[in-house]
């Protein structure tokens, strides 16, 4: 039996194993560059292909826009002294006699708690009767109460305090330092002032949004808005509902990247912040040229990129960034991530052909490991 040289085994399974890779579908993290462009409009395909610029990035520079309507801006801080319908009042009255019309043997002084502004804005106290508290400060009822009492007792003392009540009040929940039902105060009479004596928020700063609910209208900023603009720190009303909520956006990295949904971490996040977030590109796998952004793109943004008004709709529209170009990295970084965008790094040719490699390698030792390849 002739034995062959084993330098033309090994040509062998090197060129067996070429021929069998040739006809395997090498693994690989998703579409390369060519295949996305392939499905394009003008190749037949659902979705417009876009290569970023400088004027793209700006077209398509929506940002999510917050803010309180004119009814909110425009509304008068609130008195915090003023009695309104719905306040829960606490008296104390003191008597100048042994055994007074309220208080008793062992004291002189008479503790009413829990006494409710009733919806027409009066109260009732015994032997003073009843007596309009809605728009009077604590002092002025104070006043009116003492007129009233000291026809039945002589000199009497009265102390009116207020006390939590719907009339008053605003509810606060979601990220904050400690959600529940806060009096208006003086120091609180504003949406800041509320959220610092409730705490503050208990996110970033960054990205979280308060919303502020009165009736049927409500209106949202960002807190950091909140405190760099005072126009925003709108006065409040008995029963607001304010919300503090975490920023919601998030986005999808798909490809060379690794896969993951990324939450926003900014309230503006760039193309090249969103790539920092998953970690940057790797160097060995990813491609520089192939960035890819998919997203459904307004009418009016989709118009003004393709340069069409016959659009009608939401459209499909595939950014593509190149790092390598030019000012690839300005234009990526002016570049406006959204919410439910999807980026999709390609892999580079370089990582295919290093598979490849790493497969025909393999199987060269022992010959036999050449027959593991026809399974591809």
């Amino acid at each position: 039996m002739q034995r062959f040289p084993i330098r033309w085994i090994r040509g062998i399974s090197l060129v067996a194993a070429i021929g069998l890779l040739a006809g395997c579908q090498l693994p690989k993290s998703g579409p390369n560059k060519s295949e996305i462009l392939a499905g394009s409009t003008e190749k037949g395909g659902n979705a417009f292909v876009v290569e970023v610029d400088d004027r793209v990035a700006k077209a398509t520079s929506a940002i999510p826009q917050y803010g309180f309507s004119s009814s909110f801006r425009s509304a008068q801080r609130l008195a915090a002294d003023t009695v309104r319908p719905g306040d829960v009042l606490g008296l104390t009255v003191w008597e100048n006699v042994d055994d007074g019309l309220l208080s008793g043997e062992i004291s002189s002084s008479t503790i009413l708690e829990q006494i409710q502004v009733d919806s027409d804005g009066f109260i009732f106290v015994p032997y003073a009767g009843r007596i309009r508290a809605s728009g009077n400060t604590p002092e002025q009822l104070r006043q009116l109460i003492t007129s009233e009492l000291q026809e039945q007792t002589p000199d009497p003392q009265v102390e009116v305090r207020r006390v939590a009540g719907d009339g008053a009040t605003v509810s606060l929940s979601g990220e904050i330092g400690a959600a529940g039902i806060y009096p208006i105060e003086r120091p609180s009479r504003t949406l800041s002032g509320m959220l610092s004596r409730a705490g503050g928020v208990a996110v970033g700063s960054d990205i979280a949004l308060v919303t502020l609910i009165r009736g049927n209208d409500r209106g949202t900023v960002w807190y950091d808005d909140l405190v760099r603009n005072p126009q925003l720190d709108v006065a409040l009303r008995g029963g607001d509902r304010i919300l503090v909520e975490a920023d919601s956006r998030s986005y999808i990295a798909l490809g060379a990247t690794g896969q993951s949904r990324v939450a926003f971490d900014t309230q503006d996040l760039s193309a090249l912040e969103a790539l920092a977030q998953v970690g940057g590109l790797q160097s060995l796998s990813s491609d520089p040229t192939g960035i890819f952004v998919l997203r459904k793109e307004r009418q009016d943004i989709a118009r003004n990129v393709m340069g069409r008004q016959d659009l009608q709709g939401d459209q499909r529209m595939i950014y593509l960034l190149n790092l390598t170009a030019p000012n690839g990295l300005f234009v990526a970084r002016d570049f406006v991530i959204r919410d439910d965008d999807t980026i999709y790094v390609t892999e580079a040719p370089y990582a295919q052909w290093s598979k490849s490699i790493s497969l025909i390698a393999g199987g060269l030792t022992p010959v036999a490991n050449v027959a593991t390849l026809t399974g591809g």
